[in-house]
């Protein structure tokens, strides 16, 4: 009876077989687990088409490495990465691809994520044999701590504006309105629960003018 190899390519030896490559098959077989338990590697993208990942028989691959880092140079729009089905695996996904197309990670039949545009970011990724999951789409909260701040970036990247919390705070929660204003010039305002409401600003042209005199 011959081997057979699993999802993502390690070799299962039969008793009695493979006279003299023991060694030689379990050492490729660490190597195979080693890459899918933190290997790293560069795949690069068909622009517009459906790139399918595949196992390789007692071998490393794509499919069977954690962290891949996606390139090339797109320019047409629904590049797809797809993996099998049956394949139960997660993965560190970076969106490396230059030019504004998206990049979706799915399985054949099933459904899965895709970088927008703009995303040239990373994605933790798993798949449960039908569909790719991004882990951290339905996060309910996300702590930031030691005043570690959020930078929102402006379309080119590399200047932004931040928000972290003040030294010593007492905790409080800030709720933005549902709406976006119905007329320019409003403020947002806050109850003391941290609701916060568009409203009027309070403030009448005549003592903006004079508050600009005096203060510059």
């Amino acid at each position: 009876m011959p081997s057979t190899y699993t999802n993502l390519g390690t070799e299962l030896m039969v008793t009695g077989e493979k006279s003299g490559q023991w060694g030689t098959i379990t050492n490729t077989n660490w190597n195979i687990l080693e890459s899918i338990s933190g290997g790293y590697v560069s795949q690069a993208l068909s622009d517009g088409a459906t790139l399918s990942l595949t196992k390789t028989d007692g071998g490393v691959s794509t499919l069977a490495t954690k962290v891949w880092k996606l390139t090339g140079a797109l320019t047409t729009s629904g590049t797809i990465v797809q993996v099998p089905d049956t394949v139960e695996n997660w993965w560190i996904v970076h969106n490396a691809s230059t030019n504004a197309q998206a990049v979706q990670v799915k399985t054949a039949t099933g459904t899965g994520p895709t970088f927008s545009t703009t995303d040239k970011g990373h994605k933790i990724l798993y798949s449960d044999g039908t569909n790719v999951v991004d882990v951290l789409a339905d996060l309910s909260s996300i702590t930031l701590k030691t005043q570690n701040q959020i930078n929102f970036e402006d379309d080119t990247g590399g200047e932004y504006v931040a928000v972290k919390a003040p030294t010593g705070v007492s905790t409080y929660t800030i709720q933005l309105p549902a709406t976006a204003p119905a007329t320019n010039g409003l403020a947002l305002t806050s109850t003391t629960a941290g609701v916060t409401a568009w409203s009027a600003a309070g403030i009448s042209t005549g003592k903006a003018i004079a508050m600009a005199m005096i203060f510059g």
